[in-house]
């Protein structure tokens, strides 16, 4: 007896440290740990950088204690539920591979990669992504197939996956992603014949389809999509009749160096062999997405991979090994999180920018630019900050001026997280107060701060003057307090006939007076005098002239592509590059110069001369001596030939292929007189 209570005793003092490392286990398990607003999407980013970036040269913010929905993952976006619904990488200089991986994210929305190095595969599991709106996989070098599987995005609107290595046909599948605006496959190796079923996409409104190796004929079924405005087809092996119904498109549809193209009533074009009403094809081949390396492997918890044929032994070792390993950078994380959580834990709250005007859809976000410059009656500003000072509204006068932003005096409602309201000050001054949600700001306060104090010092009488701003961190939003513009913006005056003219008919002295203002407005953006640095508007457009009552025109949103945030800026140019607005050399380059606010300045010139929104420059180049049909017809006749020469010579210059080509804007206004 006395034997076996000694055993007992031993095997119990034994045992007692397992008990306590199993208590002390299941304790630490069952602690509150600190949520996240990303619901654990953490791993899966973390998964995408070790291939985007596998030398973790780029992505060093994407760490696994970051939380990507505090601003903590450089690019990343979420909604107010904490689901990544943005990445935004473009021209970071990536050099992986994408992983698929990335269809764990599925919430994700827009996916911008473009102007990297990436290569590899794109992975089939893209098309998991029900949510996708924009994916940007151009300027890297992609190869492979295009996969089918995008056909599934139901919601997509913008596929670039041109300049790439890509090889194969075009799927047929892709002709059910109903929503796409933009196709653009141009400068990859597809080839195979032109699929019919892309004559399903009846919201198409750009399809670049140039340099690649295609052949057989037009499909028909392009002609029956009614939003189409630009069709490239150049550099390919096309053969056949060209259907007529794409003579619509006027100098729009671009098909040079197609040998076999043939057809009635383009000018470049032989007539078809009477005899030969059919020309032979080879049949269109739907390729099967290749399968992504065994490295791109998302499921891979260790980097090393096992041998099939390693032994048992050594299996159970690195298991153990592993275990250990990982308990270990459990714990370390585990730390890290709960110092993170004290250091941080004055957190604000921020409107989602997916619903900016419904603000009991909060979530958290961390190291708000808006801190610093929250609505109140005392806020103390330094020195420096002395102006921003001066400049600074209350919220309740924003409140109380747009009738707490009742829809009645909604004048603009963007989808990139702004809105615009009329508002009546309390001296009764009008203004229009665009409304910014604080999720689509800069992610730094101090670039944003930096960028605030930039729209401050922009004072002239052809821009829209900014009277103030107000910041509110309680509402997760800012406002800027504008001048009031009576007659609206220039898009109003465009495509006008019969009725539509009456109040809002532009003479020829008009016209003139404002394409010189705008002129004028881009010149003084360009420059770096009057005490500011030189500055690119970025997204000139007829949306953004508006004019005052005695219609002289002030270019808006000058220096507000500085406060907000990259992605942001970059969804703006969807629409600006779909009315043409967008200089060439940005497809290949990916970047603004003055050059490319000049082209838009060529086109707005057009525009204002045609009194047309959709203007064809070849078409104006080649009838350049033809003025009374060039000119807008509702002048009849009543303006100057020599004003009208000139002024369109000086936008054909402006919008040049080549930006060597175009002229700064400083020679522009004394050319314009």
């Amino acid at each position: 007896m006395v034997r076996s209570a000694e055993r007992k005793k031993k095997l119990h003092s034994q045992m007692a440290p397992l008990h306590f490392l199993s208590i002390f286990l299941l304790f630490t398990f069952s602690l509150p740990t600190p949520t996240t607003s990303s619901n654990g999407e953490v791993g899966t980013l973390m998964a995408l950088k070790s291939y985007l970036d596998p030398k973790d040269h780029v992505l060093g913010t994407w760490t696994l204690g970051g939380d990507p929905c505090k601003g903590d993952f450089e690019g990343v976006l979420c909604n107010s539920e904490g689901k990544v619904v943005s990445i935004s990488l473009q021209g970071k200089g990536l050099d992986g591979v994408l992983s698929p991986a990335v269809a764990r994210l599925k919430s994700l929305n827009a996916l911008y990669l473009h102007y990297n190095k990436l290569n590899g595969e794109i992975p089939k599991e893209v098309g998991d992504l029900a949510e996708l709106v924009d994916l940007y996989l151009n300027v890297n070098n992609f190869s492979g197939v295009v996969p089918m599987e995008i056909g599934n995005l139901a919601n997509l609107q913008v596929l670039q996956l041109c300049y790439n290595q890509l090889s194969g046909s075009i799927p047929t599948h892709l002709g059910l992603a109903k929503k796409l605006n933009v196709l653009a496959l141009q400068s990859n190796h597809l080839t195979g014949a032109i699929p019919a079923s892309l004559g399903n996409l009846t919201r198409l409104l750009r399809l670049d389809l140039s340099f690649n190796r295609l052949f057989g004929s037009i499909p028909s079924t392009l002609v029956d999509i009614t939003s189409l405005t630009v069709l490239d087809l150049r550099n390919n092996s096309l053969s056949g009749n060209v259907p007529l119904g794409l003579k619509r498109l006027n100098t729009e549809f671009l098909y040079a160096n197609n040998t076999g193209l043939c057809g009635i009533g383009f000018k470049t074009l032989q007539s078809c062999p009477t005899d030969d009403q059919s020309v032979t094809k080879k049949p269109e081949s739907v390729s099967k997405p290749q399968q992504i390396p065994q490295s791109a492997n998302p499921n891979i918890g260790n980097p090393a991979s096992y041998s099939k044929h390693s032994s048992a032994g050594v299996i159970v070792g690195s298991f153990v090994a592993v275990c250990f390993a990982a308990f270990g950078a459990f714990f370390t994380f585990l730390y890290y999180r709960r110092q993170k959580q004290k250091i941080g834990s004055s957190l604000d709250v921020s409107d989602s920018r997916l619903s900016t005007d419904q603000s009991n859809h909060l979530y958290k976000k961390h190291a708000s630019p808006l801190v610093s410059l929250e609505c109140s009656n005392r806020w103390d500003a330094t020195s420096e900050e002395e102006m921003l000072h001066s400049l600074r509204f209350n919220l309740e006068e924003v409140e109380c001026a747009t009738q707490y932003f009742s829809e009645v005096n909604l004048l603009n409602k963007s989808t990139f997280g702004t809105s615009t309201y009329k508002g009546t000050l309390r001296d009764g001054t009008i203004v229009a107060i665009k409304r910014i949600s604080k999720t689509s700001c800069k992610a730094e306060e101090a670039d944003f701060l930096k960028g605030l104090k930039l729209v401050t010092l922009l004072r002239h009488e052809n821009l829209v003057a900014l009277r103030g701003f107000c910041c509110s961190r309680g509402r997760g939003e800012c406002f800027l307090v504008y001048e009031f513009m009576a007659n609206g913006c220039l898009s109003d005056y465009l495509d006008l006939s019969g009725d539509q003219l009456k109040g809002r008919f532009l003479d020829w002295g008009t016209r003139v007076c404002i394409i010189k203002g705008i002129a004028k407005g881009i010149d003084y953006l360009h420059s770096n005098r009057a005490n500011k640095p030189s500055l690119l508007h970025q997204n000139i457009s007829a949306e953004k002239v508006l004019l005052d009552r005695h219609f002289m025109p002030h270019l808006s949103n000058a220096g507000v592509h500085k406060l907000l945030a990259d992605d942001i800026v970059f969804s703006a140019l969807k629409s600006s590059a779909a009315m043409g607005y967008l200089a060439p050399e940005y497809t290949t380059t990916g970047r603004f110069t003055e050059k490319s606010d000049i082209y838009a300045f060529g086109v707005l010139t057009l525009q204002i001369l045609t009194g047309k929104r959709k203007v064809f420059h070849r078409r104006i180049s080649a009838e350049f001596g033809k003025l009374d049909e060039l000119v807008d017809e509702n002048l009849n006749g009543d303006f100057s030939r020599a004003e009208a020469a000139k002024f369109i010579g000086i936008a054909l210059l402006c919008i040049s292929e080549s930006p060597g080509y175009r002229p700064s804007m400083e020679t522009v206004v004394q050319q314009l007189g």
